[in-house]
């Protein structure tokens, strides 16, 4: 009874408090497309993607109610930094809900009107939105809309203490017309609260340089996901770098009870590598406003974990020849960086000659029916000069023009000639550790990626095509390995399918260089059409500053030198989160996702004759 009254109590006066109305709320995940298209066809950074931003206590004053109902203490306000869009995760801020959805709508164009990113936050949004209403008139009824509806809720000047009011006041007046305000006056008194938040701004957000923990430990390296099964982490913390606690115990520290008006528990964990992990350590860290990050310089465990991910010189395979130097670009800079990564070339050394696996066999014959259709064949050409046989429509056709008076314009025979398919195809396979994870009780990503490979082969040997096939994993830049699985110059044969059924996954993922590879040796091949084609289960990755929106832009760049190399890039994923990041790499056409992986061996042919007809 007393809980029933107890959330009966809640409801009302959450209600009673407004500034939230969960019936007419609007998610994230509902509009999370829409903003995106509009931030990028507002010539918004396409390069950014859009995620959740946290609730975070803003510290202004609230009304009487909420403060009853201890609510309106934490909002999520939008913000962007160098790789992410974050805006709320949930806006029920207005009782219509058309207008919670307009707000999601207005910070996306607001965000891709940003024109004056060093000024402070006050003048910074008032110029973007000047500059969004400007270029997009039409979004000017939606703004006014939202200003009204935002202003309502607001707290009263009169209600506030001077100085208070007097930012609030200019604040109001900064939304009405922007550009009108100049700055926000001064807080008299330590006393004096912040402004309440401007649901239709951005709020600051501090930058850290990319890759400085990674520059100075390997602490925070990231590990390669579980496959394209894991579901995907979008929740995000602020956090503060702090030293080591004295207490080395994770207990309560030992204080004088009457002194002690908070506390805390230290607990040390170390989440790149913790094997076994606290299944409430998520849910955790959610209840925190920030999370504080320690470095203590205990990486026995760590570096035991990495040595055993790598293969002893006897069981990993060969290397061919010293390694090849390759660029990489940084988009921070702009350069590209010479020399920065090493590819080395390999080949599987236990690979034995092997005939098709027995299940593939029937799919096979069936593939090579179908692929047998493409192969070159003999046609007969008309109206020739020279040939064994009379072309008779010509023949009358050229009689009856002379009988008019006229010159024949065309031969009188047929002649056979042979249609070639002047194509080469490279396929490239990414075979990191990703790959490992089970999509079914008897099979694994890398299972399906294997049989694809073995049945595009078999397809492919039917049309007489030519082409190659490679794989792909990396551990930093200065070890990617480029496995040699069938050259161009080579046949498909029982050892070229040994070196297919011998691929193992392992590593990570740095696409730029192999594809700047694939590319260079695709190249060289005497072909009209050069078709490159991509396999893989995740986004670029590695244990360095490739996980972040670095290695996005360094794969973006070498499909972009690819296709100035006249190479047709395709990638086919796996992944079911690629709409997010692969029409930025490849373009809207440029890719294909394959939503269950167990039909990847059978569309994958299927495909490529698309491609190539």
């Amino acid at each position: 009874m007393e809980e029933f009254i107890g959330k009966l109590w809640h409801n009302w006066v959450t209600k009673a408090a407004a500034g939230h109305y969960p019936e007419a709320a609007v998610k994230l995940a509902e509009v999370e497309k829409t903003a995106g298209i509009l931030f990028r066809a507002f010539g918004g950074d396409p390069g950014l993607k859009v995620a959740a931003a946290t609730m975070d206590t803003h510290g202004a004053r609230r009304r009487w109610l909420q403060r009853l109902a201890a609510s309106g203490e934490k909002v999520a306000q939008a913000r962007r930094d160098a790789e992410t869009l974050r805006l709320p995760p949930e806006i029920a801020a207005f009782p219509d809900k058309s207008l919670n959805r307009d707000l999601y709508l207005w910070l996306a164009a607001l965000a891709a009107s940003d024109v004056a990113p060093d000024r402070p936050w006050f003048i910074r949004n008032q110029l973007a939105t000047q500059a969004a209403l400007e270029k997009y008139p039409g979004l000017r009824s939606r703004y006014e809309r939202l200003v009204t509806a935002h202003i309502a809720g607001r707290i009263d000047p009169d209600e506030l203490q001077p100085d208070e009011a007097a930012q609030e006041t200019a604040i109001r007046q900064a939304l009405l017309t922007p550009t009108a305000v100049d700055g926000l006056p001064p807080l008299n008194s330590r006393k004096s609260r912040p402004p309440q938040p401007v649901l239709l701004w951005m709020i600051e957000v501090e930058e850290r340089p990319a890759g400085k923990l990674d520059a100075e430990s390997g602490n925070n390296l990231p590990h390669e996901g579980s496959g394209n099964n894991a579901e995907p982490e979008k929740d995000a913390h602020k956090a503060e770098q702090v030293d080591t606690p004295d207490n080395k115990n994770p207990m309560l520290a030992m204080f004088r009870a009457e002194s002690l008006p908070t506390w805390a528990e230290y607990v040390r964990v170390n989440r790149a590598f913790d094997d076994d992990e606290d299944p409430n350590a998520r849910n955790a860290a959610k209840d925190l406003d920030q999370l504080s990050l320690i470095r203590d310089a205990e990486t026995s465990v760590s570096r035991v974990k990495f040595d055993l991910d790598l293969p002893s010189a006897a069981e990993d395979d060969t290397p061919v020849g010293p390694g090849i130097p390759l660029p990489e670009w940084d988009y921070r800079k702009t350069v590209m960086l010479a020399d920065h990564c090493r590819l080395q070339p390999m080949i599987a050394q236990d690979a034995l000659p092997a005939g098709l696996p027995e299940e593939l066999v029937a799919t096979a014959k069936k593939l090579r029916g179908q692929f047998a259709a493409l192969a070159p064949q003999r046609r007969w050409l008309k109206a020739q000069a020279d040939g064994s046989e009379l072309d008779v429509e010509a023949c009358v056709r050229n009689h009856a023009d002379r009988a008019s008076g006229h010159t024949p314009e065309s031969g009188n025979y047929l002649a056979q000639a042979r249609c070639e398919r002047d194509l080469a195809c490279l396929l490239l396979a990414d075979l990191s550790m990703s790959t490992d994870a089970w999509i079914s009780d008897t099979h694994r990503i890398v299972d399906v990626v294997r049989d694809s490979l073995l049945l595009f082969s078999e397809a492919l040997t039917a049309t007489g095509d030519r082409f190659g096939i490679y794989g792909f994993s990396s551990l930093r830049r200065q070890n990617i390995r480029f496995h040699l699985l069938k050259d161009f110059n080579a046949r498909y044969d029982a050892a070229a399918r040994g070196r297919i059924l011998a691929i193992k996954p392992g590593f990570y993922t740095r696409m730029g260089a192999a594809l700047r590879q694939s590319a260079k040796i695709l190249y060289e091949q005497p072909a009209s059409r050069r078709l490159l084609l991509i396999i893989t289960d995740g986004k670029p990755n590695d244990l360095d500053l490739y996980d972040s929106r670095y290695g996005i832009e360094d794969t973006r760049m070498a499909v972009h030198e690819a296709r100035r190399m006249g190479l047709t890039p395709f990638c086919v994923t796996i992944d079911r989160e690629a709409g997010a990041y692969l029409p930025y790499l490849f373009g809207p056409a440029g890719f294909c996702v394959i939503r269950n992986p167990e039909e990847l061996p059978r569309r994958l042919p299927l495909l490529y004759a698309q491609l190539t007809r």
